[in-house]
């Protein structure tokens, strides 16, 4: 994900923010609900939330699915380290990543190594060959390692707007 241009920031008064909060919450609440939470009208809120739509604020709307009700039993958070941090040994490792329909979320980051991974997976011989396909087998890749989650304890994208600048 690239970062959001200037010209297309948006910031966000106390009406963005409240709706904002209500939208993170359930993004299906109506919008008269919404307008009546956070006093405006109808109209307001709609040209509001089409404003944060296309600025980029709303990054998009979607059903969050529970991996475990689905039979995705593997939940496994990956460290990788590439051979070389090389611009295009780097973007060649996140094309790849983010087409891998296992691959949740991804992270390029500093510290020693190239790359966090949140994978998931039906079962243990299906995450093998997630991570052979993308790792093992993968010449850019010096070395992974997997951390296989026993209990997720917390999971969500909500952010915390009263602590907003």
């Amino acid at each position: 994900m690239s970062p959001i241009p200037p010209s297309k920031r948006r910031d966000l008064d106390r009406f963005d923010r409240a709706i904002l909060q209500i939208l993170q919450r359930d993004n299906r609440t109506p919008q008269r609900t919404i307008a009546e939470a956070v006093n405006l009208s109808t109209a307001a809120v709609q040209r509001r939330i089409a404003a944060m739509e296309s600025s980029g604020v709303i990054a998009a709307n979607v059903a969050i699915v529970d991996t475990r009700a689905v039979g995705m039993t593997i939940t496994s958070i990956v460290e990788v380290t590439l051979v070389s941090e090389r611009l295009e040994m780097v973007d060649a490792a996140k094309a790849l990543f983010q087409q891998a329909p296992e691959v949740q979320q991804c992270y390029y980051v500093t510290g020693g190594i190239s790359f966090v991974l949140v994978i998931v997976a039906p079962d243990m011989i299906a995450y093998e060959a997630t991570t052979r396909r993308l790792f093992a087998q993968n010449e850019a890749v010096a070395s992974y390692r997997s951390l296989i989650a026993l209990d997720r304890v917390k999971m969500g994208a909500q952010i915390d707007i009263a602590a907003l600048p």
